[in-house]
């Protein structure tokens, strides 16, 4: 098993380190497969009630694996686009999972997030970023369109206007920034950042995280639905919902006046 990325659960807190710091994360050849398996396990280990995706050393994703891409220029056009379009596929199975996964997934970010990295981020609902983060989508720098659901998600976040400004001119901005465009929902010291993250880790490992899932399912479903369906299967999910440990430990708590204790059941 490759140990570009490395995987390990505690307290109900599976923390999925993407570990290639001498080249910045990058997603080269071992990366990409490393990155998806780590995170299709994670989703069906149950002893995960939430996930952190961080980054061994200064920086989090510098993207794509240049050097791979210019050995890959040796293959003929069609070959070279079927060698993309198979890669990317697999690579995009880890962004499926984490979308679809019933329980939070927190990316925990510092120094270079570029291309596919910032479609990482945007895959996670929620996301912490150390002050010295700096964001760009980059394709553009190498004649690229963008990948990863970097142009899904980034479209949900911010502006029309917004989205064509980073993806046209692939300019660098930085971790406060990417807090108003919605990227990210905090941005702390550097030196604070894997403390600020266990706690959210933490809190959410403690909570509901059956509920958890159902609201993330509402969430994506959301973008598509009619208000009719939708509001049918906000029914169908909150009565699910109150139909577990979790719920009537919630209210006894509540009228106890003492701290619940969620089992995600």
């Amino acid at each position: 098993m490759s140990d570009a990325v490395l995987t390990e659960i505690r307290d109900g807190i599976a923390i999925i380190t993407l570990n290639r710091p001498q080249t910045l994360n990058v997603l080269s050849p071992e990366m990409r497969p490393a990155f998806t398996e780590a995170i299709c396990r994670v989703e069906t280990d149950d002893a995960a009630r939430c996930v952190v995706i961080r980054a061994a050393g200064d920086h989090f994703m510098a993207g794509g694996d240049i050097r791979y891409m210019e050995k890959r220029l040796e293959l003929e056009r069609d070959e070279r686009r079927r060698a993309v379009m198979e890669g990317i596929h697999y690579l995009h199975l880890g962004i499926f999972a984490i979308r679809r996964m019933g329980k939070p997934v927190v990316a925990s970010i510092q120094g270079a997030v570029a291309g596919f990295g910032v479609g990482l981020v945007g895959a996670c609902d929620l996301a912490i970023a150390a002050d010295d983060a700096i964001f760009t989508l980059a394709y553009c720098h190498i004649g690229a369109s963008p990948d990863g659901g970097s142009s899904y998600f980034v479209a949900r976040s911010m502006g029309m206007k917004q989205q064509f400004e980073l993806a046209f001119l692939g300019d660098r901005f930085d971790a406060n920034r990417a807090r108003d465009l919605g990227l990210v929902n905090w941005v702390v010291p550097r030196a604070e950042l894997e403390a600020e993250t266990e706690k959210l880790a933490k809190r959410l490992a403690a909570g509901p995280t059956h509920a958890y899932g159902n609201a993330k399912k509402l969430f994506n479903a959301s973008l598509t639905n009619s208000i009719e369906s939708h509001l049918q299967m906000e029914g169908e999910l909150i009565a699910d919902s109150m139909a577990t440990d979790d719920h009537e430990e919630g209210v006894r708590a509540f009228l106890a006046k003492r701290k619940p204790t969620f089992t995600g059941r």
